[in-house]
């Protein structure tokens, strides 16, 4: 089952109490205080994790919580630090808040690590609060709570090139002749019902990710067909396919089956809209009104989009296309360049990656 959405509820462990004790030991007149601080909670961290593809593990288990700090106690003992709760996410993931959609993290690569409540501080024993005129005090404070939140998680497919155009347009066909990938095939519109991935090799040793999308039909930005809920799969694509059938078997009109594609990217995200795309005349052998070519041609040079007729049956066509979608979406990066990370996402590289690891050192601040 392939789950890119989900709700979930999560809480940062509770700081432990800080403790009211007194050293009551033979022979030590005035012992004086001995409350020891109470331990700091454990933190809910998510982690970008590459052997995952979808958020189905969050579907029936929606509800975390991370361990609680230990309360402090006597002999100036102070609790023990709860341990964290790691949550693996897929690469590319978006956590945001529930309710007012604020953006916490985009996860874009294996081993990103973010902070998503950090657990309460424990509170300090009375040991703390001795004065020269308070000798005796029985002050001594509680923990504060782990943060609350209710997150949504999204996932966004990482692809180079996204599939888009109308069921039936051959966009599974196209994937599954230019990659390993297999996916469903038949002659009944919305046969692909979650997006595909597939692995394409370029020239030499080269390659890059296309993501077919489920089709899309006029009105989708309301509701209709399948809507636009995978679009959001193709946001970070660098590069458009748009598949346009020209079989004239559909007995739709290529020209404005165009037109209504993008309309729909650009209701749907004028930014989506705006990014480059290819043009692609499918099921060229079946094609037999040459004006239904010439018409999409137009359309394309209109647009300034490049153009090309391919046929995935008989692969005619296939190597100019692959070969122009490499050169547009193959960047060669000698010199990386730094990424500023924020503080949160700092902290969260200082935590170690499984809990069994974390040492209960006091970090109560």
């Amino acid at each position: 089952m392939f789950v890119d959405e989900v709700i979930i509820r999560v809480k940062a462990g509770d700081g432990g109490n800080g403790c009211l004790a007194f050293r009551r030991e033979k022979y030590v007149p005035k012992g004086g205080p001995s409350g020891g601080d109470g331990g700091r909670g454990g933190d809910i961290v998510l982690v970008a994790n590459r052997n995952y593809n979808t958020l189905l593990h969050f579907r029936f288990n929606p509800e975390h919580k991370a361990e609680r700090g230990g309360h402090g106690e006597g002999s100036n003992c102070s609790g023990s630090n709860g341990h964290h709760t790691f949550l693996p996410v897929p690469v590319g993931t978006v956590a945001m808040d529930a309710e007012t959609h604020e953006i916490f993290h985009d996860f874009v690569e294996h081993g990103d690590r973010f902070i998503l409540c950090k657990g309460g501080r424990g509170g300090r024993g009375n040991q703390h609060f001795a004065t020269s005129t308070n000798q005796a005090p029985t002050r001594h404070e509680p923990g504060t709570p782990g943060v609350e939140r209710k997150v949504r998680l999204e996932l966004k497919l990482l692809a180079d090139v996204g599939l888009v155009g109308f069921p039936n347009a051959g966009k599974s066909t196209l994937i599954s002749r230019i990659s390993a990938a297999r996916p469903k095939i038949a002659d009944y519109p919305f046969t692909t019902l979650e997006p595909n991935l597939g692995v394409v090799q370029a020239d030499g040793d080269q390659t890059f990710v296309v993501a077919d999308i489920p089709g899309l039909i006029e009105g989708a930005h309301e509701g209709h067909g399948l809507g636009i809920q995978f679009l959001r799969h193709v946001e970070r694509c660098r590069l458009l396919l748009h598949l346009v059938d020209v079989s004239g078997l559909s007995g739709r009109d290529p020209a404005n089956d165009f037109d209504v594609i993008l309309n729909e990217l650009a209701s749907f995200s004028p930014d989506l809209a705006a990014k480059p795309m290819f043009v692609a005349a499918t099921k060229m052998d079946s094609a037999q009104d040459p004006e239904l070519v010439a018409s999409v041609a137009q359309r394309a040079a209109d647009h300034d989009m490049p153009f090309f007729q391919i046929s995935a049956v008989t692969g005619a066509g296939l190597p100019e296309l692959i070969r122009a979608m490499a050169e547009k979406v193959i960047i060669h990066v000698d010199d990386p360049v730094p990424v500023e990370r924020t503080p949160a996402q700092q902290d969260a590289d200082e935590i170690p990656p499984h809990p069994e690891q974390y040492n209960h050192e006091d970090d109560t601040e």
